[in-house]
């Protein structure tokens, strides 16, 4: 089965190669030539995954799944949420998202936060989607060079380490891609045999 996972984010697609069965064929936008920046203009986390991967199922009539993840910090109302990844701006630099993130938190002791991950698969005509969610505190300094985006701040629930801390494999076990990863790889199982 060739699948088209609805990103040119090299970082994403390394992690979900390391979890995918030989019998499905992973394909990135840039194997489908989709050099378009596809809009997210969504107000939610779920809204936005759907749009990218309906827009590529429409435009190139492929097998998509298109995934959007943000970081939940509860004392600051949910945020960056949906605004995650050009929290600093729309240039999307992880230093200057995590560094913004920093300055809003100081002082405050209640660190608690989630990322949240949905994943949105369009197949043979119809969507599906999947949620993972990962929680723990942000830290008050980044700590390690693992990973990209939050993960030099964000330290899941029963870990001393952050995310940028851990191996591939162990972040892949615990973090809410992962976690949403998980169910949809269940579902294409089940869909493939």
């Amino acid at each position: 089965m060739k699948l088209v996972f609805a990103t040119h984010n090299q970082h994403k697609l390394r992690e979900i190669q390391a979890l995918l069965p030989p019998n499905i064929q992973l394909l990135s936008l840039d194997d489908i030539s989709c050099n378009e920046d596809i809009p997210e203009t969504a107000t939610t986390i779920e809204d936005n995954a759907l749009l990218k991967a309906q827009y590529v199922q429409k435009q190139y009539h492929c097998n998509v799944f298109a995934d959007d993840t943000g970081l939940e910090v509860q004392a600051l109302n949910n945020a960056p949420g949906v605004y995650s990844a050009r929290y600093a701006g729309e240039h999307k630099s992880d230093v200057d998202n995590v560094q913004l993130l920093l300055k809003n938190m100081e002082g405050i002791s209640c660190r608690e936060a989630q990322f949240k991950t949905v994943i949105a698969l369009c197949l043979e005509g119809v969507v599906y989607t999947f949620e993972g969610i990962a929680k723990g505190n942000i830290s008050t300094t980044p700590i390690g060079t693992n990973g990209f985006g939050y993960d030099p701040i964000f330290i899941p629930e029963n870990s001393d380490k952050t995310f940028a801390e851990l191996t591939q494999d162990e972040k892949n076990r615990i973090s809410h891609r992962g976690k949403a990863f998980g169910k949809l790889l269940d579902f294409l199982n089940q869909k493939i045999q």
